[in-house]
């Protein structure tokens, strides 16, 4: 009863929050942004490592001007995605304009469905608003890992929702939803550190990374072609993104091809514009070897 009514209390504070306009939004993004790097230094210790790892080759006063950069738009990102609870398809789609639609909407018709690899990059969130480029009866679905507060998950679950998207925690119900005659566009966020044993190695910005691969085996399973989302911040409160086709035929790819192509058009991307991505993210939690001798480990408790 408690978590319920903190849930009611924190939604109609964000909800009203989310009420005021973009400008006094950015005003209040400015104050948060002394707080939150000159006064709280939130995760600046992670953000310079990544920063340090990801770009050895520059100076440290051109990677303290992406840092600053980074916090800058991370301020502007919590309260742009706030004000998803409030803004109308009409502004948002003023605010995310998209490119490539045709090729989009052609294979979702051709073959019941396409995969969206997305990064976490410039105004990811408001990708909700997909729904309104697709047709009358076609679903933008959202693969997510549900949050451990039941409240909390509902409160983003309601955010996310808002334009006809599907929130579902478990593929299966990609194949459902195929079984029902719905023709989908799945998005999948796929730079986080991948929890689990399904993991994909490369070489990403220098350093060896992990991959989450459940985007490619959605892909392969539902024989659905694959995009790769290219994000790009225009000017504050205002972003595009460019679908970009990857493969027409994720069935004749060989293993970790399709994560690969993900990893090395992200690595473009944020080589262009750096202070975009979300280098608070601890992104590198463990190599290789690490993360091996983990599983290795919790495999061998398994068995005991």
């Amino acid at each position: 009863m408690r978590s319920k009514l903190i849930y009611w209390l924190v939604y109609s504070g964000m909800w009203l929050f989310s009420a005021l306009p973009f400008r006094i939004l950015y005003m209040l993004s400015d104050l948060n942004y002394l707080l939150m790097y000159r006064v709280g230094k939130y995760r600046r210790k992670v953000v310079r490592g990544n920063l340090l790892r990801s770009f050895p080759e520059k100076t440290d006063a051109e990677r303290l001007q992406i840092e600053r950069k980074f916090y800058r738009y991370l301020s502007d990102y919590m309260l742009e995605d706030l004000k998803l609870l409030h803004m109308s398809a009409e502004e948002l789609c003023e605010r995310m304009t998209y490119k490539n639609t045709e090729q989009y909407l052609e294979l979702t018709e051709k073959y019941g469905g396409i995969i969206v690899m997305i990064p976490h990059y410039a105004n990811y969130e408001w990708l909700i608003g997909m729904g309104a480029i697709m047709k009358p009866g076609d679903v933008p679905v959202q693969v997510y890992k549900p949050l451990r507060d039941k409240y909390l998950d509902e409160l983003f679950k309601r955010i996310r929702s808002r334009f006809g998207g599907y929130n579902i925690p478990k593929a299966r119900e990609i194949i459902k939803l195929k079984h029902d005659g719905k023709k989908m566009v799945v998005g999948l966020i796929t730079d986080q550190w991948p929890s689990g044993y399904d993991k994909y190695w490369t070489t990403f910005l220098g350093q060896e990374t992990g991959f989450l691969n459940g985007a490619e085996r959605i892909a392969k399973m539902m024989n659905f072609p694959v995009f790769y989302c290219e994000l790009s911040k225009k000017r504050r409160g205002y972003c595009e993104a460019e679908f970009k086709l990857m493969t027409e035929t994720p069935k004749e790819t060989r293993e970790g091809e399709i994560t690969e192509m993900f990893a090395h058009r992200l690595e473009q991307t944020i080589r262009k514009e750096p202070a975009y991505w979300l280098w608070s993210h601890k992104r590198w939690k463990m190599t290789r070897e690490e993360a091996d001798r983990l599983e290795e480990k919790e495999l061998n408790k398994k068995k005991e």
